[in-house]
């Protein structure tokens, strides 16, 4: 069975979809969750789920003691679920072509350095865009820039605020990142 390391900061709403998807389809089990906030909701669902949790610091990141315990789960994949500061290289030259991402913007619009949740939505909203959506890609050096893996699409509407928005980003998001996590798996 394939391992997922799901790298997260927040409430974890991707990492429960992703954790209740492979659950249903047994293709793959998430083995440990890396978290940099102490109060992250998504420690609880670690928690009630039984899955280990790393927490890690990006100011005291002791990064090849990072990357030994990453090996110790030999990841297939290691999965960006809100996870709110960028992976360092070392982890990228560790897992090359295995550390996956996914932004709430058709990239490469509204990607880049301090580009994330409610932020994009109000640049959306704010550039009268048609239309939004989710861009699942790979990671690399630079913010949001790694080749597409999947792009998703949902309208904007003239009523839309942030919050409508990212409700509908989210629904997007829950359905297509389990999905893409098991294709990539399965190639």
């Amino acid at each position: 069975m394939d391992s997922i390391v799901i790298f997260a900061s927040g409430t974890g709403t991707n990492a429960a979809a992703i954790i209740a998807y492979f659950e249903q389809t047994q293709r793959a089990k998430v083995s440990l969750i890396v978290c940099n906030k102490p109060n992250a909701g998504v420690l609880e669902i670690a928690n009630n789920k039984h899955i280990p949790f790393l927490l890690t610091d990006k100011h005291t990141i002791h990064e090849a003691l990072l990357i030994d315990q990453l090996q110790t789960y030999n990841p297939s994949l290691i999965v960006l679920a809100g996870f709110m500061w960028k992976v360092p290289d070392s982890i990228l030259n560790a897992f090359p072509g295995k550390v996956i991402n996914i932004h709430p913007s058709l990239l490469p619009a509204y990607g880049g350095k301090g580009m994330y949740g409610h932020h994009v939505h109000s640049a959306v909203l704010a550039a009268k865009e048609k239309e939004s959506g989710i861009t699942i890609h790979y990671v690399n050096e630079a913010y949001d820039e790694g080749n597409i893996i999947l792009q998703a699409r949902c309208e904007v509407k003239s009523s839309d605020t942030p919050d409508t928005l990212a409700n509908r980003i989210h629904k997007l998001e829950h359905y297509y990142y389990p999905r893409a996590i098991e294709f990539l798996l399965n190639r």
